[in-house]
């Protein structure tokens, strides 16, 4: 599923953002931000992958030291988990950064991220029934966009109607 943040959300980490949500389970969730950029590459942050200037995203404020990665390759890249209609999450990084040096995948079809949001036990569930998220099924499209800062305002039109309207509303209501 997708968390889309409803357009006043004011925590700083999660303002206006959509969130894959990879793992839901009792004990608690965890996904990635889609449409945060981060200020270094995958090269910047991983020396050894020299001459590998790809986008990294933030994938939330839980373990920034950690990176991990969705993509659409699973007969290439083994050990991943299938999420959903053919979305997977990790595997072999380091083959995977290997097929993306020799150009053997496309970069528009694997995305890197640096930490990850996380949820305990019943936190998801609470968050979503204060009304901080709109819930909506997760889509290739909106994970593996070539636009991700334009993430939020899309998965607000696509859910059509209401939500629509949402795109339009400023950060702070109290300067319209």
């Amino acid at each position: 599923m997708l968390l889309i943040a409803e357009p006043f959300l004011k925590d700083p980490n999660f303002t206006r953002t959509v969130i894959l949500v990879c793992e839901h389970k009792e004990e608690g969730s965890f996904g990635f931000i889609l449409n945060r950029k981060y200020d270094l590459t995958l090269e910047e942050l991983i020396p050894d992958l020299d001459g590998l200037n790809h986008v990294v995203s933030v994938g939330g404020p839980v373990q920034r030291d950690t990176i991990h990665f969705l993509h659409q390759y699973p007969a290439l890249i083994p050990g991943g988990t299938e999420l959903k209609d053919g979305i997977f999450w990790g595997g072999d990084f380091n083959l995977a950064t290997r097929l993306l040096r020799e150009e053997k995948i496309d970069p528009a079809r694997i995305r890197f991220f640096v930490g990850y949001s996380g949820w305990t036990d019943g936190q998801l569930e609470e968050e979503i029934k204060e009304k901080s998220w709109l819930v909506t099924p997760a889509n290739r499209r909106l994970v593996f966009t070539n636009n991700p800062e334009d993430a939020w305002k899309q998965s607000l039109r696509d859910m059509g109607g209401e939500y629509e309207i949402l795109v339009n509303s400023p950060l702070d209501p109290s300067l319209n």
